[in-house]
């Protein structure tokens, strides 16, 4: 039987993300869920999934929101008022081939969020990755908390699978391509051969939407089509139809 593994990331982010995740989850698909310890909706996505068997990570996130580290300890990541630079900051710096991230500054904030996690949800992430900016620094900050509390580190890769435990995991994330139709996106990677140690990481941003969200993020309405997608009673069937198991990152 082929496998796919199915990631919702955002949790957190604001109360409408956490509506389309659990409705994602409760009634679709999802089975894994990557929460943004440090935003202000944290705690309140998780008491939506409380039930449910859900497979948490650690979306570490250092563009949105404000820093759960005083921002005086960690300027490099922050604004003047305090809150995060956003990923557009990232982007522009990797444009002309530079990194504003101090490393020591930035491994702060992610053991900030991670300490932030485990209160939250009283355990270990189940899976440890970032939410992606263009920056080396952050990478090594995860690799360094990663292996300072014995994380399961999901490492960021730009070409070619990503190495998960003893699977090679080959990622599909098309949210921000235009016309984007997140079923014939998730059938097109399903199908793919990916060798007997490969798995297909089908990333996707469900959601519904608020003014804090059309406010901060670029991506909008594919997260409703992705929220959709994931309940439809259709994308059920075709997975069984063609023998493909959702797993998780704790199947790996």
């Amino acid at each position: 039987m082929k496998k796919i593994l199915i990631r919702a990331d955002d949790l957190g982010w604001t109360e409408a993300i956490n509506y389309g995740i659990a409705k994602s989850v409760i009634d679709g698909i999802i089975r894994s869920v990557g929460l943004m310890p440090n935003m202000p909706a944290a705690r309140h996505g998780l008491e939506l999934l409380r039930d449910s068997q859900v497979c948490l990570g650690q979306h570490t996130n250092i563009c949105v929101g404000r820093p759960l580290t005083d921002p005086a300890r960690i300027p490099s990541i922050c604004q003047e008022d305090g809150s995060l630079k956003p990923s557009r900051a990232y982007r522009e710096a990797a444009k002309r081939g530079e990194d504003f991230v101090v490393l020591d500054e930035v491994v702060l904030e992610i053991e900030a969020q991670y300490r932030r996690f485990v209160e939250l949800t009283g355990q270990q992430p189940h899976y440890f990755e970032g939410h992606a900016v263009a920056s080396p620094n952050f990478f090594k900050g995860l690799e360094i908390v990663a292996e300072r509390y014995g994380l399961p580190l999901l490492p960021f890769v730009m070409d070619g699978p990503v190495r998960f435990r003893s699977t090679s995991l080959y990622m599909s994330m098309d949210s921000m391509l235009p016309n984007y139709d997140p079923f014939e996106s998730l059938k097109t990677a399903a199908l793919r051969d990916y060798g007997p140690e490969g798995c297909c990481m089908f990333i996707c941003h469900p959601g519904y939407l608020d003014d804090e969200i059309l406010r901060t993020s670029s991506l909008t309405i594919p997260r409703t089509k992705e929220v959709a997608m994931a309940i439809a009673p259709e994308t059920r069937r075709w997975l069984n139809e063609n023998s493909i198991e959702v797993v998780t990152y704790n199947d790996l």
